[in-house]
């Protein structure tokens, strides 16, 4: 059934369209030349004969229907978008434009009602639009969209004259100049939206940077500009290399092959390379996972690390593209400036001397960049330079390695004032980073599956030296005002730099990648002539990267001994200030979900106590009581209290209460709890949480044995997350507790929660019914992708005067509700809660006592429990 184009109408009335009977049997015919085609390309693997088929019985079956349908001789069926390019995604929407000659009377509408719902029967996914060539004009001016659908509009069936008029009127009116303006504006909010990075773990194949889309662009601008319409043709009027164009045609058949198996695994249209549908994927490919333990790779990493490769091709031939497409719809005729004998600067953009100057000097290849950076006023390089140095990359060998002359010019880059992380972006983007330091190739587009890094290897590196840079720059410091002042007095901070790039550079190798990684360290240091005590602190970072993070999270702060071996750990000052630093752009790196203002404060309590202890003054537990009471005090006074009134409060409190809440909590609950020390009724109070984030509820109550559960089920059912935990018990028997929780939309309408908390918990507490079982929430699509196996550690602390119940697993609602009703059934009494979530990882840390952890048999039962209440 070839697709009809014709001046004239074969059937006239809606009578002709096809009756029930025949329209299953055309509904037939189209879903069993679909399972073909399909089928074929399962065998063979070519897309662009599945996507040309699909197309192809589409259009036979839409000129059938056309035919049938009894339209007026002025009207015509066109295709628009991809099915007007030609190509037919298995579960994409056929669009369509039904072109009038004249405005629709009663009757034609009627028709055109029925054929589209004729369509919709057939099982055609349809976008449609009705239109005349006036109209086409109108929305064309007004919407880009628009205007692109018809630069690749295809007539279908129908009146070829009124399809050509169309045509005609649109070139005439088409701007090349503002197209090409328009389209570059859209890819680059395109970009923003998916954070200028092609690296994201969950790339979209079709929109992210360097994906399908980016090529759509290129041709888009291409056509309208009438320079071409294919790459060879690109090729052929001398805007790319013949090599190019073929590297061009190949990442877009890869990206077409991926797209179409994510439609026909999903069953849907899915353009996103999910976790949950990466390993499938790879497996269509044939790839398969290799090694097992540490050396464990997926067939997900092969396949996610040949995607991150051919995106990074494809954005550096779009930069290329694009620049001389530009040059070619708006000539400016400049002089260059020449910067010196091998560079000179072109309109803004730093441009080489001469085709071959990354050939007869080696060293230039890193010099560019360097220049770049020492003029900010230069925001890019032109295509030539693009692609010599694209090309120029295989220079970079053993010997370009160890010239002296390469390694002083990447050390001046790394001590650049201003643009070193674009430089290394671009130096990465151009895999002139990889080549100078081949263990960073080895993780350039690597994956991550901790839960909760969202970047690869490479692109969560760029992130933390990223955000170590902004620490540096006024225009940041509202942001982290204390690292911006650290980072003011720092002495050598490219030394933080040269930390935050070898942090990483060991992932994948299997084993500790803190150790592995300070041997590269080590080693670059050494080559490039860093004395001995620089090198000692960039390896002591990468060794200890992690340290600072498990020691704020994980351990009490309170405790004089914690504080003392991580003063001992660090050393001095300085390696303090380093390490503080370096964590916190490391965790601000990972993931958009795992840096909060908890975090923040954890770590900043842990750096002011430490440098405390440096400085000579010892971590006494009687001097930090006796500031803390005496800042307290001075707080509550500020409330307006008399003198005393804290005393008999405050006599009901042991050392550990005073050690583990700042000054302001005391002075908050003081205030909140002096005159209703003995009450029979519960005391609640919520605030917002001092550090800005959160809220921070203060629960006191007589002591009972499921207290904490009892609260945790309350925090559960809301949807809460309890970031932080402190259980006390005061002298005359009451239960002091202190919880720092979140929600997700609580600063839209924290003061009506505030007292919806307070009343609720203090009517679950009156009402003392029974504990709701534990709900086994529901996995994230991440955790169900990559679960982990849960994790119980109990052991005694080193005094032996509690336990430590360590517990990992995957996180989700109800988790910590599920810990707290295993605990209260085994009547163990909890002091202190270490709630650490990373993602979709939860690390949490309890200080426990209780009869039954003196008995092996429990403990061992009270593990298994824990275990089974971690699952789901």
């Amino acid at each position: 059934m070839p697709a009809a184009a014709h001046n004239g109408s074969t059937s006239g009335s809606p009578g002709g369209l096809p009756k029930p009977g025949s329209l299953g049997a055309l509904k037939q015919q189209l879903k069993a030349e679909r399972a073909r085609l399909i089928a074929a390309f399962g065998d063979n693997g070519k897309p662009e004969k599945l996507l040309r088929g699909l197309r192809q019985g589409v259009d036979a079956v839409l000129g059938h229907v056309w035919e049938a349908a009894g339209l007026p001789p002025d009207t015509a069926l066109v295709g628009v978008g991809g099915y007007g390019r030609g190509e037919l995604f298995p579960h994409s929407d056929v669009d369509l434009l039904i072109l009038l000659g004249r405005p629709a009377d009663a009757d034609v509408q009627a028709r055109l009602e029925e054929l589209v719902q004729l369509l919709w029967d057939l099982g055609l996914e349809i976008g449609h639009s009705i239109r005349t060539v006036d109209e086409c004009m109108d929305e064309s001016k007004a919407d880009i969209t628009v205007q692109t659908s018809l630069l690749e509009a295809r007539l279908v069936a129908g009146d070829m004259v009124l399809f050509a008029q169309l045509q005609q009127r649109f070139d005439a009116a088409l701007d090349p100049q503002a197209f090409f303006q328009a389209k570059s504006a859209e890819m680059r909010l395109r970009h923003a939206k998916y954070e200028d990075t092609a690296f994201s773990l969950e790339p979209n194949c079709k929109e992210s940077p360097g994906g399908l889309r980016d090529l759509q662009v290129i041709l888009w601008v291409a056509k309208a500009a009438g320079l071409a319409n294919s790459w060879s043709q690109l090729a052929t009027r001398g805007l790319i290399t013949k090599t190019e164009a073929r590297q061009l045609m190949e990442k877009e058949r890869a990206f077409k092959d991926i797209r179409i198996r994510l439609h026909l695994h999903t069953n849907r249209r899915e353009d996103r390379l999910v976790f949950d549908v990466q390993t499938p994927i790879a497996e269509t490919f044939g790839l398969q996972t290799t090694g097992q333990g540490l050396h464990l790779r997926r067939a997900s990493e092969y396949l996610m690390q040949r995607y991150y490769w051919a995106a990074k091709t494809v954005t550096q031939l779009n930069t290329i593209l694009l620049q001389n497409i530009e040059a070619h719809l708006f000539p400016q005729p400049a002089e260059p400036v020449a910067i010196n004998e091998r560079f000179n600067e072109v309109n803004g953009l730093i441009d080489i001397s001469d085709d071959d100057t990354f050939i007869k000097t080696p060293s230039s290849v890193l010099e560019v960049f360097l220049r770049m950076t020492e003029r900010p006023d230069i925001k890019g390089m032109t295509a030539r330079t693009i692609r010599a140095l694209w090309h120029a990359r295989f220079e970079i060998d053993a010997a370009f390695r160890e010239d002296p002359v390469n390694r002083a010019l990447f050390l001046k880059i790394l001590q650049a004032p201003v643009g070193l992380v674009h430089a290394l972006r671009r130096m990465n983007d151009t895999s002139v980073l990889g080549r100078y330091l081949p263990n960073f190739r080895r993780i350039v587009g690597q994956m991550q599956h901790d839960l909760f890094h969202v970047y690869t290897v490479d692109q969560h590196i760029m992130m933390v030296v990223r955000n170590m840079r902004r620490f540096t720059m006024s225009e940041h410091a509202h942001e982290y005002p204390f690292c911006s002042q650290l980072m003011a007095n720092f002495h050598r901070p490219w030394l933080l730099y040269l930390g935050a790039l070898f942090h990483d550079i060991a992932k994948g190798r299997g084993g500790d990648h803190s150790k592995l990684g300070t041997v590269d360290a080590a080693q670059f240091c050494a080559v490039h002539g860093i004395g001995p005590e620089d090198t000692e602190l960039v390896v002591f970072l990468v060794e200890n990267h992690l340290v600072m993070s498990h020691v704020a999270q994980k351990q009490d702060l309170s405790d004089p001994d914690v504080i003392e071996a991580f003063a001992a750990q660090v050393g001095d000052e300085r390696h303090l200030t380093a390490l503080y630093l370096l964590t916190v752009a490391d965790i601000r790196g990972t993931s958009p979900k795992v840096w909060n203002a908890w975090k923040a404060k954890l770590l900043e309590d842990l750096y002011r106590i430490t440098l405390r202890v440096l400085g000579g003054e010892p971590h006494s537990a009687d001097r930090e009581l006796k500031n803390r009471q005496e800042e307290a005090k001075t707080m509550l006074r500020l409330y307006g209290l008399p003198a005393d009134a804290h005393e008999k409060f405050w006599q009901q409190l042991d050392v550990a209460y005073f050690l583990r809440h700042d000054a302001s909590d005391i002075a908050w609950q003081t205030r909140s709890l002096c005159e209703r020390l003995d009450g029979a009724k519960p005391v609640v109070k919520c605030r917002l949480a001092p550090i800005g984030e959160g809220l921070q509820v203060v629960v006191y109550v007589k002591d009972q044995p499921d207290l904490f559960a009892r609260i945790c089920s309350y925090f559960d059912r809301k949807n809460f997350s309890i970031l932080d935990a402190k259980i006390h018990t005061t002298r005359n028997g009451y239960a002091l507790d202190t919880f720092m929780v979140t929600e997700q939309n609580f600063a839209k309408s924290y003061r009506d929660l505030i007292s919806l908390i307070e009343h609720e918990i203090g009517e679950l507490l009156v009402s003392q019914g029974p504990l709701p079982p534990p709900t086994k929430g529901r996995l994230s699509r991440l955790s169900r992708t990559f679960p982990m196996t849960p994790t119980v550690d109990l052991r005694p602390d080193e005094r032996g005067q509690y336990y430590l119940l360590s517990i990992a697993a995957n996180d989700r609602t109800g988790l910590l509700y599920s810990v707290a009703n295993v605990l209260q059934r085994y009547r163990i009494n909890l002091h202190t809660a270490k709630i650490m979530t990373l993602g979709e990882r939860v690390e949490d840390v309890f200080l426990v006592d209780g009869a039954a952890l003196n008995n092996s048999l429990k403990q061992i039962q009270l593990e298994t429990d824990l275990l089974d209440a971690l699952k789901v």
